[in-house]
């Protein structure tokens, strides 16, 4: 299934993979594709029978170059189209995976870390060049980088443009792994099978509540709500019986 010749979609069992596709210009996202790709959030939210989402690009040298450049200055910014994408991409109800297929640059690096997880390849780098360009960026990108990665960090990143290589991605906490190139496919699959076979329940909640939580605006009572709610879940029987039996629990998400 294929939103667009640049938006690839597969779903495989609970797991929806979106695939970047312009890698002759580096997986590189125009205007107009921003809004598409977050209509494209928007469907794949509303499926009850997912439990991953993965992104991932086309290549072997860039996973995205961020937005085309040459459209900056046509578009209006005042209604952000990269700002609202990256946030829909944070506000997902299910994990997401951001599977690091080469170097990613600009606003692709906010879209990477809007995820919940992040793999990357030996030899890629980050890259986010607003200062060179004279642009601030966007608020919520910005709280995103200094919420997860640290204000220091966000310092040197955005004020001087450092490049950073795989290896400091990794200490920084940008990456949660680095893995060979021939590795990436095989780590992301184990990896996302064991995600996809916890709790739905569980890792909605805790995902809402950990967003919440790192902006100050956690809903406590919703989280008690959904505790309690748990509680009383087939989930949770199932965890327990699978647990006692030695064996992996089949959770349906009620």
């Amino acid at each position: 299934m294929s939103v667009s010749d640049v938006l690839k979609v597969d779903v495989d069992g609970t797991v929806a993979t979106i695939t970047l596709n312009r890698p002759a210009k580096h997986n590189l996202l125009q205007i107009s594709d921003m809004g598409a790709f977050t209509a494209l959030l928007d469907d794949i939210d509303g499926r009850d029978d997912l439990r991953v989402l993965v992104l991932t690009g086309t290549g072997e040298r860039s996973f995205c170059a961020g937005v085309d450049l040459g459209a900056v200055q046509e578009t209006d910014w005042s209604n952000n189209p990269l700002e609202r994408l990256c946030d829909r991409m944070e506000a997902m109800a299910v994990p997401t995976v951001c599977a690091l297929n080469g170097s990613v640059y600009g606003g692709a690096c906010d879209l990477a870390l809007a995820c919940d997880f992040r793999i990357g390849v030996d030899g890629m780098k980050l890259v986010m060049p607003p200062a060179r360009l004279g642009v601030i960026y966007h608020e919520t990108g910005l709280k995103r980088f200094v919420e997860r990665l640290g204000p220091q960090v966000a310092r040197r990143l955005f004020l001087v443009s450092e490049i950073m290589p795989s290896d400091e991605l990794l200490t920084i906490g940008f990456l949660d792994r680095v893995v060979a190139r021939g590795d990436l496919v095989r780590t992301v699959e184990t990896f996302v099978d064991e995600l996809a076979g916890m709790s739905p329940l569980a890792v909605r909640g805790m995902k809402r509540a950990i967003n919440e939580i790192s902006r100050g605006t956690l809903d406590a009572a919703r989280l008690k709500e959904e505790t309690l709610a748990c509680f009383a879940s087939d989930d949770l029987a199932e965890g327990l019986a699978a647990s006692r039996q030695k064996r992996k629990p089949d959770f349906r998400g009620s």
